[in-house]
């Protein structure tokens, strides 16, 4: 039903929507979610938009981005979405201004975050002693905190009690339960927090490590002499298997020949402790004997690390290296996400009047903390890249609007360059994930755009090759031009490059994200060339270059 009333081949009857209501609840999220995917882009009517713009963000997300409603079905539909619905309609920039100032009406409702306070009349639910909110866990709002903005704080003039009562809330960590949630509150409770927790001690310090020694033993087979690493570890060490035992040893290897007086090679030596010889060692020695009598005198060897095809212990877990990465991404977001919010409300003045110097300043804190989200996203991604967590859903996904909205993102930053944009019409389609589609198109073109000169053009486009792929062939910036084919790649080793992450790392985050779809990136002396799978097209058509 929802397919066939999205494109406006069953008519939209009211009927049939309180049917979808009243069945939507029996329904599996996981079915509503791709029911309302496949309508992105379809402009499916109004009452259909509003069902599933009131299910869960998933499926409102795919409609709320591409719906074509008028400025009274905007109007009508906004009182019904939920904070984080309305907050992908503000991501919209082809909304009419009376739906724009509709969404600014929400705004001090829409970004007020939640704090564990215990007090039921500051809109969230009381917390019974011994529990605490799970960071990012919304309060429930009242109803009546649509009806009108807060008034912003009383300042208490300087020398009364308003001054020493945020002291003392700063130095106990407590909220202030009489004036609206603060940055100040959160920066007083990460403060509190750190100081009742146990003082971790430094870490100790990297020690120096060395790769190969020298060693020479007496007639028992005793080390007497050693040169290239610390000699404590080692000094007094018998090559014999049955000796003392201690913080390093030989393997029967060493003692064997030992017993022969014959060469031995590759022989294990397990060292202890945390010396720069500490770790396991391969040794190889000849026994040596004494010109004049023909004794045997002892050992001369050298030592060194096993290679990684020689070691018997399984290769470290490189997940939990990536897991780590994931977990430090989540808590750079957080804070990220929260220090745009509170720019944002300053910029706005939200809270009440905001000198325009102060003004400005948020607005500088909100652009670099926009700039430091984008960052942690490409941090997340290339993590999840690493750790094969990379969820992708195969789609038909139509490039024309993909590079519409591209576009239009990038217009203030190729006014800033000098740099002129220029994107080929096509109707042509790609299989893949939408969202990473998306992604690695927008963060490819960012970057090219990012190192463009003045008056240079970059161009894309794009057809259909014989092996089914769709090849979309880009400009390739003059600035880009000292490094030829791949050892692009590389650039980030460059000191001109001043990037966040560098140039390099945005090149190779699109590359590896175009493996994830099954296609390629290629740099070539004037172009790059990118390869998806096509879709819905006729495989045989050239490309002209």
């Amino acid at each position: 039903m929802v397919d066939l009333i999205g494109r406006g081949r069953a008519a939209p009857d009211p009927r049939a929507i309180a049917l979808l209501h009243d069945l939507r609840d029996g329904v599996p999220r996981t079915v509503r979610v791709a029911s309302a995917r496949d309508l992105e882009y379809a402009r499916p009517p109004a009452l259909l938009v509003d069902l599933l713009a009131t299910d869960v963000i998933e499926a409102a997300l795919p409609v709320l981005r591409s719906a074509a409603l008028s400025d009274d079905d905007w109007l009508a539909l906004l009182p019904r979405l939920g904070p984080a619905a309305r907050g992908v309609v503000r991501n919209r920039r082809d909304l009419a201004p009376a739906v724009r100032r509709a969404l600014d009406s929400f705004g001090s409702t829409d970004l007020v975050l939640g704090d564990d306070r215990a007090d039921g009349a500051q809109g969230g639910e009381a917390l019974q002693p011994g529990e605490a909110r799970q960071p990012g866990e919304a309060r429930n709002i009242p109803s009546h905190a649509n009806d009108a903005r807060p008034a912003a704080a009383p300042v208490a003039a300087e020398g009364t009690q308003g001054d020493s009562e945020p002291a003392r809330l700063a130095a106990t960590g407590e909220a202030d339960p009489a004036g609206p949630f603060s940055i100040v509150d959160v920066m007083a409770r990460i403060e509190a927090f750190e100081r009742t927790q146990d003082v971790a001690p430094p870490p100790p310090p990297p020690r120096a490590t060395h790769d190969s020694f020298r060693f020479e033993t007496d007639a028992t087979g005793v080390l007497r002499w050693v040169d290239g690493v610390s000699r404590a570890p080692l000094i007094g060490l018998s090559l014999d298997f049955g000796a003392a035992p201690g913080h390093a040893r030989f393997d029967g290897v060493a003692a064997g020949a030992l017993r022969q007086r014959s060469p031995f090679r590759d022989a294990r030596l397990v060292i202890g402790g945390d010396s720069d010889a500490a770790g396991e060692w391969c040794v190889s020695g000849v026994p040596a004997f004494d010109h004049a009598t023909g004794r045997f005198t002892g050992y001369r060897g050298t030592a060194r690390r096993p290679r990684r095809d020689e070691r018997a212990e399984p290769a470290p877990n490189r997940d939990a290296g990536v897991a780590q990465l994931r977990q430090l991404v989540h808590e750079l977001r957080t804070p990220a996400g929260a220090i745009a919010g509170f720019a944002e409300m300053i910029e706005a003045q939200l809270l009440g009047p905001v000198p325009p110097v102060y003004r400005d300043r948020a607005g500088a804190i909100l652009d670099h903390s926009r700039d430091l989200v984008a960052v942690i996203d490409d941090l997340d991604l290339a993590a999840r890249i690493d750790g094969d967590a990379l969820d992708l859903r195969a789609d038909s996904v139509a490039l024309r609007p993909v590079f519409d909205v591209i576009a239009g993102d990038l217009a203030s930053l190729c006014t800033l360059r000098g740099t002129l944009l220029e994107i080929e019409p096509t109707d042509l389609s790609v299989i893949g994930d939408r969202r990473a589609v998306e992604r690695l198109l927008a963060r490819l073109l960012a970057t090219l755009v990012s190192a463009g000169e003045p008056d240079e053009s970059i161009y894309v486009r794009m057809g259909l090759e014989g092996d089914g792929h769709v090849a979309i062939v880009l400009d390739r910036p003059q600035a880009l031009g000292a490094w030829p084919g791949d050892s692009v790649f590389d650039v980030d080793d460059d000191e001109q490059d001043q990037s966040l992450l560098g140039t390099g790392f945005a090149l190779r985050l699109a590359r590896n994200l175009a493996s994830e779809l099954g296609g390629t990136l290629a740099f070539g002396s004037a172009t790059l060339t990118l390869r998806l799978p096509a879709a819905g097209a006729e495989v045989g058509q050239a490309l002209g270059r």
